[in-house]
């Protein structure tokens, strides 16, 4: 999955400090990176290569023993860079994980800064905070943090077969049933309301499986597999989905790429290694 960077790890603590040339710079136009392509690895410019194109950063992480800096502007592209979107960087062939789950990662972050320029309470300008990763505004001391999306994928088992989607739109992949907590649940009762709002099933035996970071949308998704409570009538939610089935282990289609938990989940039950 995306997050597997071993022997890498992400070092997301916060640092008060500035870029030194040799740093990495993470700049976004819009769902795009800037970057471009080295011998299978995305390389982000550096702190010398942007000189003053690029007035407001803040410190992201360090990964692979990189600091990484965050640019709050959008700034005029380098020389010899390019901005490729975020879908384009699935496809692309990168050399292992670390560079597309850097850039999920900082997309996160630019996307929380950037909508976190206000405060909520007073609508007065935000600015950083120097102690932690926060945004605080000056005028009544309202503290703003990342922002982070609890979200269920949801492997619905069928004896041996699993219940396939896809959702409505231009969207040609398999997934699973899939969609976010609210107010007062729990995450397994995201699971059950779930799958009844979209496929109209009841499941029972609900098992967590695994979790993982989706800097993309901000979320933090959470695994599950159950098994369908009677009645397996698919009765498909036409506004979300364009299609679910019940799909034999053998025949099920993975995604092109091995990022997501969604192909994770579904390549282990069609191998015989889910829960």
């Amino acid at each position: 999955m995306i997050q597997d960077i071993e022997p890498y790890r992400l070092d997301n603590g916060y640092l008060d400090i500035g870029p030194e040339e040799q740093d990495r710079i993470l700049c976004f136009h819009g769902d795009r990176i800037v970057a471009r392509l080295n011998a299978g690895r995305l390389l982000c410019p550096s702190g010398k290569d942007m000189g003053a194109q690029c007035p407001r950063m803040v410190y992201a992480f360090q990964a692979a023993g990189q600091r990484y800096f965050l640019c709050l502007v959008e700034p005029e592209i380098p020389a010899d860079y390019s901005a490729f979107s975020l879908r384009e960087l699935r496809t692309i062939g990168l050399q292992g994980n670390l560079d597309i789950f850097i850039v999920y990662t900082a997309y996160h972050l630019w996307k929380w800064y950037d909508t976190s320029r206000f405060c909520g309470r007073c609508g007065g300008r935000t600015e950083t905070a120097h102690d932690e990763r926060a945004m605080i505004c000056p005028a009544c001391g309202n503290r703003i943090y990342p922002r982070i999306n609890p979200a269920v994928i949801v492997g619905v088992k069928n004896h041996d077969r699993l219940l396939i989607t896809r959702y409505k739109g231009n969207h040609a992949m398999n997934a699973l049933v899939a969609g976010f907590t609210e107010i007062g649940e729990t995450a397994e009762q995201t699971v059950s309301r779930e799958v009844m709002e979209e496929v109209g099933l009841r499941v029972k035996n609900i098992r967590y499986y695994k979790s993982q970071p989706w800097g993309i949308a901000a979320d933090l998704l959470t695994g599950f597999y159950c098994e369908v409570d009677g009645d397996d009538t698919i009765h498909l939610d036409s506004r979300e989905l364009g299609y679910a089935e019940w799909v034999p282990r053998k025949e099920i289609v993975l995604q092109p790429s091995d990022h997501s938990l969604t192909n994770e989940m579904m390549k282990m039950f069609r191998d015989g290694k889910e829960l």
